[in-house]
């Protein structure tokens, strides 16, 4: 009797998302806001694109920086966009960045069934003139902190970050609406490093990053600097 061949079949399950990789961070001080995104966009371990960026400006003292699926990603940014032109019409001014904040919160929730696969850091500044950053889960929650990271290498960047820029408290806690004590540069110099470690771990992290800052003056491209390209 002969053998029986036995044929084992895979069936291959199809998502709607992908991860594109990516890292990003904010910071906020005293009156600026420093966003920063590399330039790399990925899928499993190939590279898409070396230039591809990752910060949009949504409103003159309002940036949004994202990571994960960037199909994603483009929807949301053209929802937020058209909501906020809608916004303009009927109040004849831009939103704020708490607004703005309030308005993806919101947009992120309505879309908790069949989530954006994206996670976002917002950074800008408020009706004070104070800088601010804004955290997110995919699902809409989300707090102010004086800093954050969204993305593949934020599991490397923020342990540095709360080393650097976490106040000493009794209860570990950053404070409400907390704003970092250090200086524009001295931001702008963190998050170079930061990304500039985090690229030799990481390898959905690398190419380029872009630093945009928000201040009085309003938003201003810093740099495009070069990180590791393998």
């Amino acid at each position: 009797m002969g053998a029986t061949e036995v044929i084992t079949q895979q069936q291959s399950t199809w998502s709607p998302y992908d991860n594109n990789g990516g890292t990003c961070v904010a910071i906020a001080g005293a009156n600026y806001c420093v966003i920063a995104a590399d330039r790399r966009m990925s899928t499993g371990y190939s590279i898409l694109t070396r230039d591809y960026s990752k910060i949009c400006k949504l409103a003159d003292k309002c940036v949004l920086a994202s990571s994960g699926f960037q199909a994603d990603i483009k929807a949301l940014q053209k929802n937020l966009s058209a909501r906020h032109l809608i916004y303009q019409h009927q109040h004849n001014k831009q939103m704020s960045c708490p607004a703005m904040a309030q308005l993806l919160s919101n947009t992120l929730y309505y879309k908790r069934f069949f989530p954006y696969y994206s996670f976002n850091v917002l950074g800008g500044l408020d009706s004070e003139g104070k800088g601010c950053v804004y955290t997110y889960d995919a699902v809409g929650s989300y707090e102010r902190v004086g800093y954050g990271s969204q993305g593949t290498g934020s599991t490397l960047m923020m342990p540095v970050l709360d080393n650097q820029l976490k106040s000493p408290s009794p209860l570990l806690l950053p404070a409400k609406d907390a704003t970092t004590p250090l200086s524009e540069s001295e931001a702008v110099d963190l998050v170079k490093d930061i990304f500039a470690s985090a690229t030799e771990r990481d390898i959905y992290t690398g190419d380029g990053l872009e630093i945009v800052v928000v201040n009085a003056e309003g938003i201003r491209r810093e740099e495009i600097m070069e990180l590791r390209k393998d």
